[in-house]
């Protein structure tokens, strides 16, 4: 019988077991939405006891519906939401609290105090992040606040810290392994990514006990076996990647200066840095990307806060759009955006403008503009931020990008795309599989064992969908300049 890979993609919004065979091809996927909690304005949490429930359900679905052996796995592979923390008592294996979500806002203002202490620096060169709430490391810190005898627990040895790749670690071996791998630990804002290990500093200055944490391991490495009583086999676990990380090995950006982007609800790009650690002198953010063997792979990361999200809102808001798709035939009615500009920065502007304050913008309106014009408007946008971004990653790294490939729902989208690579001026790659988180992980938990030989033979399997290469267009050169002159019109609106 042939053996498969089974990838675990625990997201923000839903759960998803998906089953890869040799040839990389989806042979069986499973989803289960994930219920969200908002109990105060910028605080967001999940039910840790869900997230494992449902995932171990999505399991089971996928092996019954495509009549898969537990057998006949060959390893299992987890890719996870990064910074979502999760605390819980190593006795009971219960959590103390929900776990906060990386988009979480709870810890703003102590993160703020701290930079007040001018330990950004400190901060920026120990972990490659900048100080910012998204992190786990002041959620750590909040829960032993406030959760009533946690810190006493913490400090006797009772609970453990872990992101939602550990959480489900600890409860496919029963309890047995507590451990996650360098991508998530780079995520924590405690992980000193230069010597690879816990810092004692900033543990300290968080006040977190380091028998908490979990031990680090490569990404593709034996983490465990699945205890048998789960699924009547003990199936080994042999990949763990954060989610961006894990897309940047799927689509298999293996050689420094190999860039992607997702686009989704925001975009997030990515470029492989070998093994060079970037400061980021444009808050960018430096992580570590994987390890294979004793081999680190570094990497430097922007966020982009709205991009598909952008697409809801004109269906939701403006309405004039039905539905996602139509966005594209709408742009197309028109050849350019009439001079419009749009700057979607609904919840402030991200990388690599970091503005809190900014706000959304619509510039260059005139009688004569239609629905058409705001439509590809609202795709140069896009494109737009993401260039903004693959500038500023070219100036950090000293890297010049040959090619983008990309991934994500709204890569469906030709004309956006197009757009992207004539804004860019470089090559924009599709990949034929576009589930390159799940794929990624997939890869490194299938080297682990030697399902697959070595990165050569993978980098065979990954095939090109469509390549877009940039067209001659002579408005491109204003419509960037637009864009400059836009951002900085948006930017700090709401200080008072």
């Amino acid at each position: 019988m042939p053996k498969y890979i089974l990838t675990i993609d625990a997201g923000t919004t839903s759960e998803r077991t998906i089953i890869f065979n040799k040839s990389g091809h989806i042979v069986g996927l499973s989803q289960i939405e994930l219920q969200q909690f908002f109990p105060k304005p910028g605080w967001v949490e999940h039910d840790a006891e869900e997230i494992w429930t449902i995932q171990k359900k999505t399991i089971t679905d996928v092996l019954k519906k495509y009549e898969i052996k537990p057998s006949d796995i060959e390893t299992i592979g987890i890719t996870n939401q990064r910074e979502t923390t999760i605390v819980w008592n190593k006795k009971t294996g219960k959590p103390i609290h929900k776990a906060i979500v990386w988009q979480d806002r709870r810890t703003a203002d102590f993160c703020e105090k701290l930079k007040l202490k001018n330990l950004e620096s400190l901060i920026q060169q120990k972990t490659g992040l900048l100080i910012d709430a998204y992190f786990s490391a002041s959620k750590i810190k909040w829960l032993l606040d406030h959760v009533a005898g946690a810190r006493e627990l913490a400090e006797t040895g009772y609970l453990a810290f872990g992101t939602v790749d550990c959480w489900l670690l600890w409860n496919l071996t029963q309890g047995q392994v507590h451990a996650t791998d360098v991508s998530n630990a780079s995520r924590t804002m405690l992980y000193n990514i230069h010597n690879m290990e816990w810092d004692e500093e900033l543990l300290a200055l968080f006040q977190i006990p380091k028998m908490m944490l979990p031990k680090v391991k490569p990404s593709s490495h034996n983490f465990g076996l699945v205890d048998k009583d789960h699924f009547g086999h003990p199936i080994p676990i042999s990949g763990i990647a954060g989610d961006q990380q894990s897309a940047l090995f799927g689509q298999m950006c293996i050689e420094s200066g190999m860039t992607k982007s997702t686009y989704g609800t925001g975009c997030f790009l990515i470029m492989n840095t070998g093994s060079r650690i970037i400061t980021s002198k444009n808050k960018l953010l430096s992580t570590v990307a994987w390890q294979i063997g004793k081999k680190v792979t570094y990497a430097l990361e922007g966020s982009i806060f709205i991009c598909g999200a952008l697409v809801q809102w004109l269906r939701d808001n403006l309405k004039i759009i039905k539905s996602a798709s139509e966005i594209e035939v709408l742009a197309e009615t028109v050849t350019d955006s009439g001079g419009v500009v749009f700057i979607p920065g609904f919840v402030g502007l991200g990388a690599p403008h970091w503005d809190p304050y900014g706000t959304g913008t619509m510039l260059g309106i005139t009688r004569g503009t239609s629905q058409g014009h705001i439509a590809r408007a609202a795709l140069e946008s896009i494109t737009l931020q993401n260039l903004d971004i693959l500038n500023t990653m070219e100036k950090d790294a000293d890297i010049k990008t040959k090619e983008l490939r990309v991934d994500g729902g709204a890569t469906a989208n030709n004309l956006l795309l197009q757009i992207q690579a004539n804004v860019a001026n470089i090559d924009i790659i599709r990949p034929k599989i576009t589930e390159t988180t799940a794929r990624g992980v997939a890869f490194l938990a299938g080297l682990g064992t030697g399902y697959w030989k070595n990165l050569e033979e993978i980098k065979k399997i990954w095939e090109p969908d469509k390549v877009f290469n940039p067209q001659s267009d002579t408005n491109m050169t204003k419509v960037r300049k637009n864009w400059s002159k836009a951002i900085n019109r948006s930017k700090n609106w709401l200080s008072e």
